[in-house]
């Protein structure tokens, strides 16, 4: 208790805070929902994504891994949001954390979490973030949600995430929302979040397209599995060389 009164005097409220989160999440490390709560991140109770997460991400839990967040929350204001940084900074002990977000958020920077202030969709800036990260192994989008803005971050991301990499996308609800480029009437209107993921998947069997000359496109051949669930998909980067079993080159089998 003395102890408590003389912590509270030296430190600010924000080191404070963070102290005690720190505190009550020992022996809950390995808990992505616990930690959401202790951490007051929506990716628990206004979302219900961290058990999810959990499935996906316990085999890098314990691995020097580079994560990247896209958007840091609170919006214009400097001092608010990093609470979901903070719990995967709990969550991962050997990890980086870094963040990019349009507002200036360098308050909620400390010890293996660094937040760069740029656009989502501006190449130039994205590329000089990876120049300064050695390797990513995990991507999130939690940004704007737009959809022609989450395409084009893939776009240009996901080629630079490590083979056995994960990019995650938050909050494709908005795929359906025509004020943020979604469409409901539509389901396969190409410009949306989800007819685009959609479309992919079908690479994932690109060696058994009956289509002579065919040419596998990037994503045929770097992704290895996707993962959708309510308004949250998971896309595993590796190397898709499994042969088909009876189709050759694309072309017609014989029966």
């Amino acid at each position: 208790m003395i102890l408590s009164k003389i912590l509270k005097k030296i430190l600010t409220d924000s080191q404070w805070k963070r102290l005690k989160n720190y505190v009550k999440s020992f022996g809950l490390g390995k808990d992505l929902t616990k930690l959401a709560i202790i951490y007051n991140t929506d990716k628990w109770g206004g979302h219900y994504y961290t058990p999810h997460y959990q499935t996906h991400f316990t085999k890098f839990r314990n691995q020097k891994i580079n994560l990247l967040e896209i958007g840091v929350g609170g919006y214009d204001d400097p001092k608010a949001g990093g609470e979901s940084l903070l719990m995967w900074k709990r969550y991962f002990p050997f990890g980086n954390i870094f963040a990019i977000d349009i507002y200036s958020k360098s308050f909620d920077e400390e010890k293996r979490i660094k937040i760069f202030k740029g656009s989502q969709v501006d190449k130039i800036f994205l590329l000089d973030v990876t120049n300064n990260i050695s390797g990513l192994d995990i991507i999130i989008d939690d940004g704007s949600h737009i959809n022609e803005h989450v395409i084009e971050t893939f776009k240009i991301l996901f080629p630079l995430l490590n083979d056995g990499g994960l990019y995650v996308i938050e909050d494709i609800q908005t795929s359906y929302w025509p004020e943020y480029g979604g469409d409901s009437t539509n389901l396969n209107n190409s410009s949306t979040i989800m007819s685009f993921f959609k479309k992919i998947t079908d690479g994932l069997n690109y060696r058994e397209l009956i289509k002579p000359g065919y040419e596998a496109t990037y994503y045929d051949k770097n992704i290895v599995s996707i993962h959708f669930y309510h308004n949250l998909i998971f896309i595993y980067k590796g190397k898709n060389d499994e042969e088909s079993n009876i189709i050759k080159n694309n072309q017609a089998y014989s029966s």
